[in-house]
C-alpha cells in the first residue's frame, strides 16, 4: 500500500514540475502533508525526550533529501528507472551486510539489471542517474530512521514532527513558487493530494510496517517498488517500456527479493 501511494503520487505530481519545478513541488508536498499530520495527531511535545526530538529531526532531514533528489531524478529520467536505481541503496545495505558468494551473485544480478536500464538510448541521463543514486542512499537511511522513530513515539506523532522538520528544511525552495500555486487552484489541489497520498498515507503505511517488523524484513516488500513504479509510469505517464527495461526490472526485483528473503529468514530464526 505504501509503495503504491508513493509511486502513484509521484506520477500525479510530475506534470507540476513544468510550472514550479521539482524542488518546489517536493517542498509543498511536505508542507501540506505535515499540516494534515499535525492537525490529525496533535502531538504532545512537552513530554518528548531529547532522543525523540533528535530521531524525528534525522528522520525528517533524511526524508527531505530522499524526496528532493528523487523528484530531481524523475524530472530527468523515467519513473520506473529512477525507482530501480534508487532501490540500489537499501538493496546494497542488505546485500553487503552478509558477505557470501550467494549475496555477491545477487549484487551482480542487480548490477546487470541497472546496466540494462541505463543502456545508451534508454532515456537515462547521467545527472538523473546521480540524483537517483543519492535518493537511494537516503532511502537506506530513511528505512532505519522510520523504524527508530516509530518505535520511540506513539501513533503517528513522530511522523508528524519529522515531516514538519522536512517542511522547514525544504521551505526555501517553495518561496519563489508561492504566487504560481495561489493563482492556480488546480495546482494547489494537486499538491495537496500528493501531500496526503505520499507523506500521510505512503510514509504512514511504511512506518506501521517498520514499527512491527525489522527494516530487513520490510525490504522484501520494498523490492517490489521498481515494478510498481514501472507499471504506474506506463499507465499514468505513458512512459515507454522496452524489452530491455523489462529485463533490467526483472534482474533488480529478483536480486532484491533474493537478498531480502535471506535476511528476513535469518531475522525470523533469531526471533524464534
Amino acid at each position: 500500500m505504501g509503495a503504491t501511494a508513493i509511486q502513484w503520487s509521484a506520477a500525479i505530481v510530475k506534470p507540476a514540475f513544468v510550472s514550479i519545478g521539482p524542488s518546489a513541488a517536493s517542498s509543498w508536498r511536505f508542507l501540506f502533508g505535515a499540516v494534515v499530520l499535525l492537525i490529525a495527531t496533535r502531538p504532545k511535545l512537552r513530554s518528548w525526550s531529547r532522543a525523540q526530538w533528535l530521531g524525528a529531526f534525522v528522520f525528517g532531514a533524511t526524508t527531505a533529501l530522499m524526496n528532493q533528489t528523487f523528484y530531481q531524478a524523475i524530472s530527468r529520467i523515467p519513473l520506473g528507472s529512477s525507482t530501480a536505481i534508487e532501490y540500489m541503496g537499501p538493496f546494497l545495505v542488505a546485500a553487503l551486510a552478509k558477505r557470501s558468494l550467494r549475496h555477491f551473485t545477487f549484487v551482480a544480478l542487480a548490477g546487470l539489471g541497472v546496466l540494462a536500464l541505463s543502456r545508451p538510448g534508454g532515456g537515462i541521463t547521467l545527472v538523473g542517474a546521480l540524483f537517483a543514486c543519492v535518493a537511494g542512499a537516503s532511502w537506506a537511511t530513511y528505512t532505519f530512521a522510520s523504524h527508530r522513530v516509530g518505535g520511540n513515539t506513539k501513533g503517528f506523532e513522530g511522523l508528524a514532527v519529522a515531516m514538519a522538520f522536512a517542511a522547514l528544511l525544504t521551505c526555501p525552495f517553495d518561496v519563489g513558487a508561492t504566487h504560481v500555486r495561489v493563482s492556480h487552484p488546480s495546482l494547489f489541489a494537486r499538491l495537496l493530494l500528493v501531500g496526503v497520498m505520499a507523506t500521510v498515507l505512503g510514509f504512514g503505511f511504511e512506518m506501521q510496517a517498520l514499527r512491527h517488523l525489522k527494516p530487513s524484513i520490510v525490504s522484501v516488500l520494498l523490492a517490489l517498488d521498481p515494478a510498481v513504479a514501472f507499471l504506474i509510469g506506463w499507465l499514468l505517464l505513458h512512459e515507454r517500456v522496452t524489452a530491455w527495461d523489462l529485463v533490467g526490472l526483472v534482474c533488480v526485483v529478483l536480486a532484491g527479493i533474493g537478498v531480502t528473503y535471506d535476511t528476513a529468514k535469518e531475522d525470523i530464526k533469531a526471533v524464534l
